[in-house]
């Protein structure tokens, strides 16, 4: 089946335009959550289901196929980030100081694709397809656990997500079994010491020193507590401590990131963070509290999702060329739905014709020939996956 001749690109071009041009921030999606739904109230026997016990915006809409088979869910996250946009073209955003800046409108864009096809075939389509609509992806503690809380997927047997990269030509699709986005901590340290007078620092407790050493000791944990083999990364983003050019201040505060691939080096880092900021705290006399969270997980691609990719691509798109999708340490909840069944995420190429490739930029403009070709990756996956 040709996949590509079914999809309507011309409705997929006006929902992404749509959806860019009233983008709206996460767990604020409110307005973005009513027009999917419209959209989806035109397609009969597509059942919505939403549960504001557990979220408030984003929605599951559920079809059933005219034969047997598994339950499988596509998901596409539609939540924007708060940049101010500077692109030029016609459809651009009208809520000031909002964008979608990510491709979170395109994977919006396709999945409605995606629910335009497999209705048209619903009577021989195998199994049941859950379309997850899924809101605030950029912010932690993200919208996927809270629809995942809601039980709602509870009978899924297989997930598929994609993103769109900013870096590839469109035709680009990234596979690849394994880790690919990394569990995303933080931390804040909070260091208590005692208040001076600058020519007099003997009788009070510097938190700014005790900082500076904290800082220098948690750039050692990868080196010298990490296996050369594996990947860790803790980086300090923010060191603030006084007011005044002769005052030693009382508190110290230091905010910073974790990155790993395995729960085990995640623990072990959290771990010796921990014990490091204890430790020289207790040295030099200060109090300390060490806050540290845990945010996404890492999304961990499964091996037969993977080789079920693998040959979908070259049969869905003919012409598209196969990458290995390199691990990054960026964060991405659809993790999340791993917890519930074997999960696969890839990465769809779409850079920009021309200008800024970088998302997150406020004058990035995606390419729009992606759509169709992510459209078909989620009809493709639907298919085979439910037999």
């Amino acid at each position: 089946m040709d996949i590509l001749k079914r999809i309507d690109t011309e409705k997929l071009v006006a929902w992404r335009r749509h959806f860019h041009m009233y983008p709206e921030v996460a767990f604020k999606e409110h307005e973005t959550t009513a027009y999917i739904a419209a959209q989806l109230a035109q397609y009969p026997g597509v059942e919505v289901l939403q549960d504001t016990r557990h979220f408030k915006t984003g929605l599951v809409a559920v079809l059933k196929g005219g034969k047997p088979g598994k339950t499988v869910a596509l998901r596409a996250d539609f939540d924007a980030l708060p940049i101010l946009e500077e692109a030029d073209v016609p459809y651009a955003s009208k809520n000031p100081g909002v964008m979608h800046a990510c491709g979170h409108d395109m994977h919006a864009a396709m999945l409605l694709g995606a629910v335009d096809v497999l209705h048209a075939m619903k009577d021989e389509l195998c199994g049941t397809v859950k379309f997850i609509f899924q809101h605030a992806e950029e912010l932690p503690p993200g919208g996927a656990r809270e629809i995942v809380a809601s039980g709602l997927l509870g009978d899924v047997e297989a997930f598929y997500g994609c993103h769109i990269s900013a870096e590839h030509p469109v035709g680009t699709v990234g596979l690849a079994a394994g880790p690919i986005y990394a569990n995303t901590d933080s931390f804040t340290i909070t260091i208590q010491g005692k208040g001076a007078h600058a020519a007099a620092p003997h009788t009070g407790v510097d938190p700014l020193l005790i900082g500076t050493e904290i800082v220098q000791a948690l750039n050692f944990i990868v080196s010298r507590n990490i296996p050369p083999n594996e990947a860790a990364v803790v980086t300090v983003a923010s060191f603030n401590s006084g007011t005044s050019h002769n005052i030693i201040p009382d508190t110290a505060k230091i905010l910073g990131t974790v990155r790993t691939y395995k729960a085990e080096i995640r623990d072990l880092v959290e771990q010796r963070i921990n014990e490091t900021v204890q430790g020289i705290c207790a040295a030099y006399g200060a109090a300390c509290k060490v806050d540290y969270m845990q945010g996404y997980a890492c999304v961990d691609n499964d091996e037969g999702l993977h080789h079920l990719m693998e040959k979908l691509v070259p049969k869905t798109l003919p012409q598209a060329t196969i990458t290995i999708q390199e691990p990054r340490m960026g964060g991405e909840d659809f993790s999340a739905y791993g917890n519930i069944a074997p999960a696969y995420f890839s990465r769809l190429g779409a850079a920009p014709k021309s200008g800024v490739s970088n998302a997150h930029h406020p004058k990035f403009v995606v390419n729009e020939d992606a759509l169709p070709l992510g459209c078909a990756l989620y009809v493709a996956f639907a298919i085979e996956a439910a037999k």
